[in-house]
């Protein structure tokens, strides 16, 4: 008789800044950078994530403010944002309800949008060798 498949267990949430430094300076050209006196990423000069110390999540910029409000509404306890952003296509990830690959998703789909075309070209043959 077979037995029954094991449900996988949930990934651990939460997300360090040391674990955000990693997963941001992996992506191809990536580098630390300053924005309003904090710590940040960036990616060919572009703006591509920060760390906010004052409520432990990531600046996250997004396609649009549907996607934005859309994920507000979605799941207001992980995603949520500040009287600055309320104007910008931007949400704040909170990361203690967060994995480390969801960071690393997010952060892809962000540097997709940034990166230039030779970054984008390396990182796809990298992912194919894997």
């Amino acid at each position: 008789m077979k037995k029954p498949a094991r449900k996988a267990k949930p990934k651990a949430r939460g997300v360090t800044p040391a674990q955000l430094k990693k997963i941001a300076l992996s992506f191809p050209e990536a580098q630390e950078k300053s924005s309003y006196g904090k710590p940040a990423f960036a990616v060919a000069k572009k703006f591509f994530t920060r760390w906010r110390a004052e409520d432990n999540s990531i600046v996250l910029v997004v396609d649009g403010m549907d996607s934005r409000d859309m994920m507000l509404e979605l799941d207001p306890r992980t995603y949520h944002i500040t009287d600055h952003y309320k104007d910008y296509p931007t949400v704040l990830v909170r990361l203690e309800r967060v994995t480390p690959e969801e960071v690393r998703v997010m952060l892809e789909h962000r540097w997709r949008k940034i990166a230039p075309k030779k970054c984008l070209k390396a990182l796809d043959e990298k992912s194919s060798k894997a």
